[in-house]
């Protein structure tokens, strides 16, 4: 057995499947990625590792388990998910995922081919685990994977205290040990039991205020949208031999050397290094936003991006957009029990529907550039993308003096 010091959760106790887990190449590889990214160009202080967050889900899972009368190999094959559930993240965790998933059909939780062969193969069939049903379990399926990858899994339970700890920010306080007393199945959903609507809510609110203030923060999304760019142009790089199933095994290191070494991507790596970052050009509202380019493909996001370029006669590499998927709230279909029956938690929580409406206020369509060139590149994006700001505050960017304003006082 081993016990380890955590931020979070105090002292927790590691051992057998999960101890001999512990020192394989694919955990410790997670020591050199970062949880949040680029988040740390916001927060200075977020600076956590995937690897300390896999303890965190393993120690949750144990006390779940604990608490819903799993033993045996049953339990050992959870425990062994939960340490697991993040070696299929590249470098940078979820920045670089959408590109990698376009070359490569794999996210981060598809971990079937990590874990059937070297160390953390042998170490499982040793424990009498079956490789593949421990990557199932990391994929959330089956009765079981709920607990490591669904609406009430503890890996939701710890990244939300997690970051919230290292970011220094309030607002992703929940009570875990009060939500794992509450776990039951029944008829074989994980659900929480009477009278526990509150702390179903508890997840839904830290997650919906989490978002806005760290996840989504503009200076984020707009050095992930940088970091993503680079890397795109470092795998398409006639010099380089990298591909995306190569980049996904990266840590954060190796992909840092990689852009700095590459003539395509040197000004994107001295950008990120020295926080020299694009500027918010266009900060558009989700009813200012047309349908098609909301749903538009990745393709025909980088035509928009080049027809931008072209009328503002700037360099394609100056024109970044940045458009997120529709939002949505994984977390109100959470299962709850009331009045003796199993609720969704939107159909029992009013607070599902202010939140929701919050999470569509909060959504904005972003075009960055150089702080030289977005005004020019402001004016060129409204009219490409046909953005309906007329009498509605839909973008606001800093002028020169530091004051607010509106994309209407760039457009003629």
């Amino acid at each position: 057995m081993k016990v380890i010091k955590d931020s979070v959760h105090d002292h927790i106790q590691v051992d057998g499947v999960a101890r001999a887990l512990l020192d394989t190449p694919a955990l410790q590889r997670l020591r050199r990625i970062r949880q949040l990214g680029t988040v740390s160009l916001v927060y200075p202080s977020a600076n956590h590792t995937r690897f300390e967050h896999s303890i965190g889900v393993y120690h949750l899972a144990c006390e779940a388990l604990e608490q819903l009368d799993v033993e045996g190999k049953r339990a050992e094959r959870v425990q062994a998910a939960a340490m697991l559930h993040d070696v299929g993240h590249g470098p940078f965790s979820h920045n670089l995922e959408s590109l990698t998933y376009r070359r490569t059909g794999r996210y981060h939780d598809d971990v079937h081919d990590l874990l059937a062969d070297g160390e953390v193969g042998a170490v499982l069939r040793e424990h009498d685990l079956e490789p593949e049903t421990v990557a199932d379990l990391v994929a959330g399926e089956g009765r079981f994977g709920q607990l490591v990858s669904g609406e009430l899994d503890v890996d939701r339970m710890d990244y939300l205290v997690r970051d919230a700890h290292h970011t220094g920010v309030p607002y992703g306080t929940i009570d875990p040990g009060r939500i794992l007393r509450e776990l039951a199945f029944v008829d074989g959903e994980l659900v929480l039991e009477e009278g526990n609507v509150q702390a179903a809510e508890s997840l839904l609110v830290a997650r919906a205020l989490m978002n806005p203030t760290v996840y989504s923060h503009s200076v984020a999304r707009i050095s992930k949208a940088m970091l993503r760019r680079a890397a795109e142009r470092l795998l398409d790089a006639p010099e380089t031999d990298i591909d995306a199933a190569a980049l996904q095994r990266m840590d954060d290191a190796d992909l840092l050397v990689a852009l700095r070494s590459c003539d395509a991507t040197g000004e994107f790596s001295r950008r990120l290094d020295e926080r020299d970052l694009f500027k918010r050009a266009v900060w558009a509202e989700i009813d200012a936003v047309p349908g098609g380019i909301i749903e538009a493909d990745h393709e025909t996001i980088r035509e928009f991006e080049r027809e931008i370029a072209q009328r503002a006669s700037v360099d394609d590499e100056h024109v970044i957009l940045d458009v997120p998927s529709r939002p949505s709230m994984k977390e109100t279909s959470s299962r709850v029990m009331v009045s003796g029956e199993i609720r969704r938690l939107e159909q029992q929580s009013p607070l599902v529907e202010a939140l929701r409406a919050a999470q569509y206020s909060q959504w904005r369509l972003g075009v960055y550039s150089p702080a030289e060139l977005r005004d020019r590149v402001g004016r060129v994006a409204v009219e490409v993308l046909g953005l309906d700001i007329d009498g509605a505050l839909v973008s606001e960017v800093r002028n020169g003096d530091g004051l607010e304003t509106t994309l209407d006082q760039f457009v003629d």
